[in-house]
């Protein structure tokens, strides 16, 4: 809610509180997102190597790395990943259809491809 609201700051702090409480787990994501966003280009990075480091030993789904990379505005990068995802059963309709972070892939007619190839209404 907090990076919705373009409050930038006080997102990072909570998505750092999420990571410390899952031990590394839950948030990474979604703080390289809040990262990437806001123009830190270098800490988002740091979150996908995190993601990387992380998927040696649990599984991470690439709706993570997918939602960085939309941050960042690496188009290509996201929609590889949202197709892994897709691939892999690690995401939702509900999750492509209606998550902000993945507005700026919107008007691709590659992203809109794939949504109806996946049966989710645009």
């Amino acid at each position: 809610m907090y990076e919705q609201q373009g409050r930038s700051r006080e997102a990072i702090e909570e998505f750092q509180k999420a990571i410390s409480l899952s031990h590394g787990v839950d948030g990474v994501g979604s703080l390289g997102h809040v990262y990437a966003a806001s123009g830190r280009v270098r800490e988002a990075e740091n979150s996908i190597r995190m993601l990387d480091d992380l998927a040696k030993t649990i599984y991470v789904s690439p709706y993570q790395r997918a939602v960085i990379y939309a941050g960042l505005g690496k188009k290509d990068q996201a929609l590889v990943f949202l197709e892994q995802a897709y691939g892999e059963r690690s995401l939702t309709p509900t999750s492509l259809r209606f998550d902000p972070r993945l507005n700026e892939l919107r008007d691709d007619p590659r992203f809109q491809d794939f949504m109806r190839r996946t049966g989710i209404p645009l």
